[in-house]
């Protein structure tokens, strides 16, 4: 059995196409439940919900409410209340591919020594995109993930993205749930909660693996693009990795300013590089990220 977990938060306007792409997989509807968070919208997201129970009876379709504000507090929530062996984590503004569900299941059976994996993310940005994105921006704001086309362990410090990620189950029972510090509360961009989870994972000498059929488009608002949600997005990610790392020891902490130290320079490199490809608007984009990234991550508050 999987249990797909979509935590959700005043996302009315795609909350509906997201269920529905689960209930159109090439999957028999007897191997898979859908386990819908509902954050405290305040918008149409209920009755949305409502409305695909009645136009899929075929699917499990379970629905709660988490009254703690907090992605983490919903996902745990999601963790309760499924009884999968396998837990995948969609956003609630995706759209899966048509045989997703089938490739994590024979993915599961055909690598036991993983405990978790995560697959392609295609972000699909919902305006032109800017003429300062690039791969690392994309990311940012997007969460595009494309390892090429084989699976692989994720090495090197990365790790799936939170929009299209999945456990083992048992995972939760040994290592305990998302940390409530961390992840997005309302309309707060602190993150990181999932890069926790994942290090707990390789701190122990676990694998997880990166899947590229398992593929999702991610829906992008043109508001993402807007210099506020930029700098407020930089920031938070810098937060959420000061409260990741010190809830860890001051020796991790000390340990990733460092490591922001380093990034400086290969940020200075890549300013350099697109200046000389007459682009430096895409370099100075990334000073910028860097700059308030760095900033989140030195706060004294």
């Amino acid at each position: 059995m999987i249990s797909v977990v979509i935590c959700t938060y005043n996302r009315e306007k795609y909350i509906y196409s997201a269920l529905e792409s689960v209930a159109k997989q090439d999957y028999p509807y007897s191997k898979y439940e859908i386990v819908l968070i509902n954050n405290n919208s305040t918008d149409n997201t209920e009755k949305l919900c409502m409305e695909f129970k009645e136009n899929y009876p075929q699917v499990d379709f379970k629905y709660f409410v988490e009254s703690e504000q907090g992605l983490s507090f919903a996902r745990n929530r999601g963790i309760k209340e499924s009884s999968g062996e396998i837990i995948i984590y969609l956003d609630d503004d995706v759209e899966i591919f048509p045989d997703y569900l089938k490739e994590y299941e024979v993915f599961f059976q055909n690598y036991p020594e993983a405990i978790g994996a995560g697959g392609k993310v295609i972000p699909r940005f919902e305006a032109a995109e800017p003429k300062w994105m690039t791969n690392i921006t994309r990311a940012l704001l997007g969460g595009a993930i494309d390892f090429g086309n084989i699976i692989k362990p994720f090495k090197n410090g990365s790790y799936p993205a939170g929009c299209n990620s999945a456990y083992r189950a048992s995972a939760f029972e040994t290592f305990g749930n998302f940390n409530t510090e961390l992840g997005r509360k309302g309309t707060g961009l602190i993150g990181s909660e999932e890069k926790d989870m994942y290090d707990r994972f390789r701190a122990k000498g676990l694998k997880f693996y990166y899947l590229p059929n398992a593929v999702i488009y991610h829906y992008i608002p043109a508001s993402r693009f807007s210099e506020e949600h930029f700098r407020k997005l930089s920031y938070a990610i810098g937060v959420g990795e000061k409260i990741r790392t010190k809830s860890i020891s001051k020796k991790k902490y000390i340990s990733r300013l460092f490591l922001e130290f380093c990034k400086w320079d290969a940020t200075m490199i890549l300013l350099l590089w697109y200046t000389l490809l007459l682009k430096p608007y895409k370099g100075w984009k990334l000073v910028q990220f860097r700059w308030y990234l760095s900033k989140g991550l030195m706060a004294q508050n």
